[in-house]
């Protein structure tokens, strides 16, 4: 029986067709459907293009409705609700001009030219204003208008940011408009049907953010906002970002004196004698790790001459983020990678192919041109280590190496708790070589990938330059991801600097190589780790792992023989004999989240013993010290990350 010509056929995403009368929109299919995914609809996609519920069918098209707990569907929430607030804003500041404001992670901003700074005030009277909105239910109406029309209505309404943006549209490109009440914005769309659906946000912060990124281009403020589907969410994330504020390693650094940053030298960090023991456990750490994995441990220059770097391809592909001097008349460039120092001390030898694979390692420190706006604490800096190594190797090894440095990263995030996922990213639009050399490196990331059971998303066009990457995403204590780990097959560094091996056959061949960083940056990683026990480390990575508290001045002498003792065991000491009341210095201790205190006062001196108080679970008892350091030293030396008491 042929279907009624006034009747289409859509297709759903599993496959069934649904027959709905000619002129039918998504609503009306989602309607169709049942009235619980009619409610709770917010956008349709039609082969494949997001488009709005009151979008018409066509016969034959492949349909999905988009709900507001999609991803699709949370980020049109966002988008829209950015909307609103530029309304609001509008209404508030007639004067404002629009800039962009898109959807983020978790929530949206939006960018205006304003007169006067905003504050923290203003940001209630813009979400009084939004509320207003959302309660007139206006509807997005979307509309499509010639190029120059477009120009000509934001020209009117003075909006020279929008017409820019238009003005480096093609020529003949139609123009899509969304209007809601009085507000009309360009924007690509979809949107929600209407501002009533806007259940749950919260405007948060005003930062600076220049026009389209350039800093010659005028400051704009910045306003930003989360925006969930219901009251639930929203509040359940704004107590995830109130312990995240706890957890802040720029503010926990500053109490547990780990670190600073200064004035005087923007984005290069300060690292203080307790963020040291930090550090230098990490590093202890990483070279047992490495010895045991066949690394050799290297040093490389920190400058090095301009035609290196030119060679490398870092001249051409990442000059931007480079710092640049002036050494006899001849330029150089302050390293913002450690391959090429690698690439030279690979090539001072002759290699056979008996030497490979060969495993270079360094603790490398390099600077990179970050801008001030993104700087933030130790997570993103101007100058770092990273904990690199590079991989010479036989074009047959590929798959066992990549595999190798799987398990070695795993190792290493399994020693701190992390569990974490995986990206496989592929060819940037910068990058250098054919496109069958990436072909054939990416093929070979998936295939390790493969053999290690191990599930991963596609990354597209987030590779180096010179090759694709595995990215490793660490999950904290709370839930958020950290991108520290990454493996890049690369087979254009040896050609580019001429690498060879001899083979069997007493003939040149060019070697394969990978870069790889497990912790990425030691400055990253601590920061990450900071965060992740919120100060509160295990004993082997705590900057003081006992606290010895004197009860009086008659005690001092016992405290300290006891410090001198647990300090010839190799444990961090502290001893606290001020004059000040015990209940104040166990509290202090446990501010510094020291996690160990022995308490000390004349019974204990009289019985060679300490009383034990743990950070995480209180009194512990008398026990001996002979006992105390034989229990710490094994948990310290079996890395835990439980306190034994």
């Amino acid at each position: 029986m042929e279907m009624s010509e006034d009747l289409i056929k859509v297709i759903l995403p599993d496959g069934a067709a649904k027959e709905l009368p000619q002129g039918s929109t998504i609503l009306d299919l989602a309607r169709n459907i049942g009235p619980r995914l009619a409610k709770a609809a917010v956008a349709g996609r039609i082969n494949e293009h997001l488009v709005d519920l009151n979008t018409v069918l066509l016969d034959g098209a492949k349909v999905a409705i988009i709900t507001v707990e999609s991803p699709e569907g949370l980020e049109i929430l966002r988008h829209s609700t950015a909307h609103v607030m530029a309304q609001a804003v509008k209404r508030l500041y007639p004067e404002a001009k629009l800039a962009i404001g898109p959807a983020i992670e978790n929530g949206f901003y939006y960018d205006f030219d304003l007169p006067e700074p905003l504050s923290v005030e203003d940001l209630t009277l813009i979400e009084a204003e939004m509320n207003k909105i959302i309660k007139e239910e206006l509807v997005f109406q979307r509309q499509e208008v010639p190029k120059a029309q477009a120009i000509e209505l934001f020209t009117e309404t003075n909006e020279p940011y929008k017409v820019e943006l238009i003005e480096d549209l093609p020529p003949n490109e139609h123009i899509s408009l969304y209007q809601q009440g009085e507000f009309v914005d360009l924007c690509r769309g979809p949107h929600l049907p209407s501002t009533k659906v806007v259940k749950a946000f919260k405007l948060q912060s005003v930062a600076g953010a220049y026009w389209r990124g350039d800093a010659n281009r005028p400051m704009l403020q910045r306003i930003y906002g989360i925006a969930f589907p219901t009251s639930n969410e929203l509040n359940d994330y704004l107590r995830l970002l109130e312990e995240a504020a706890r957890r802040d390693h720029r503010k926990l650094g500053k109490e547990l004196d780990l670190f600073s940053l200064r004035e005087e030298g923007p984005g290069f960090p300060f690292i203080h004698p307790k963020g040291m023991v930090i550090w230098n456990t990490l590093l202890d750490f990483w070279r047992v790790v490495h010895r045991q994995w066949n690394y050799q441990e290297i040093k490389t220059p920190l400058i090095l001459n301009e035609n290196l770097w030119r060679q490398s391809g870092h001249w051409d592909h990442y000059q931007e983020n480079m710092y640049f001097t002036t050494i006899d008349e001849a330029n150089y460039a302050i390293k913002p990678m450690n391959c090429p120092g690698s690439m030279l001390l690979y090539s001072r030898d002759v290699h056979s192919y008996r030497d490979l694979p060969l495993r270079i390692a360094e603790l490398g420190l390099v600077h990179r041109h970050e801008l001030s706006g993104t700087l933030h604490g130790l997570m993103r800096v101007r100058a770092f280590t990273q904990d690199d190594a590079h991989i010479f190797m036989l074009p047959e090894q590929i798959q066992e190496e990549i595999e190798g440095v799987i398990d070695l990263i795993d190792s290493i995030y399994s020693t701190f708790g992390f569990s974490y996922h995986v990206e496989l990213s592929t060819k940037p639009e910068n990058a250098m070589g054919d496109a069958a050399v990436w072909e054939n490196a990416t093929a070979a990331l998936r295939r390790a990938l493969e053999a290690k059971g191990l599930e991963y998303q596609i990354n597209e066009g987030d590779g180096a330059f010179y090759g694709p990457k595995i990215d490793f995403h660490l999950r904290d204590a709370i839930g958020r991801t950290w991108q520290c780990g990454t493996i890049q097959l690369d087979f254009l560094m040896p050609e580019r600097f001429d690498l060879n091996y001899i083979g069997s056959d007493n003939e040149k061949h060019r070697p394969v190589m990978i870069h790889r960083v497990a912790f990425g940056s030691i400055e990253r990683f601590m920061a990450i780790l900071v965060e992740h026990f919120a100060g509160a480390f295990p004993s082997w990575l705590a900057p003081v792992q006992v606290k010895i508290i004197s009860v009086t001045e008659k005690t001092n002498a016992y405290a300290a023989q006891v410090g001198a003792e647990l300090r010839k065991s190799g444990l961090r000491v502290e001893v606290d004999n001020r004059d000040e009341k015990m209940a104040y210095k166990i509290r202090e201790a446990q501010l510094q989240k020291v996690p160990y205190m022995l308490v000390v006062g004349q019974r204990e001196a009289d019985t060679n013993t300490v009383a034990l108080r743990s950070r995480d679970n209180g009194d512990k008892g008398s026990l001996s010290l002979e006992e105390f350091i034989n229990q710490i030293s094994v948990e310290i030396q079996e890395k835990a990350l439980e306190l034994t008491w």
